[in-house]
């Protein structure tokens, strides 16, 4: 499955969140380990829906830029 991620700059590290899996997030201090630590917490939130015996959404958000 291939999800879209939003990976914003907070204040002294970046943050990261999965619009089709709420409460998925990731909060490390680079942009590299926010990119690995996110596929890595999507991988565990599916493992965990799983177990629980929920669905598991499918991916349906997009990401593109447009200049403004």
């Amino acid at each position: 499955m291939r999800f879209a991620i939003v990976i914003e700059q907070a204040e002294g590290n970046y943050s990261a969140y999965v619009p089709d899996l709420p409460g998925c997030v990731a909060t490390p201090e680079t942009v590299a380990e926010v990119e690995r630590e996110i596929r890595d917490a999507i991988r565990f939130h599916i493992d965990g829906l799983r177990q629980d015996g929920l669905p598991v959404p499918q991916p349906t958000s997009i990401a593109d830029y447009v200049e403004a």
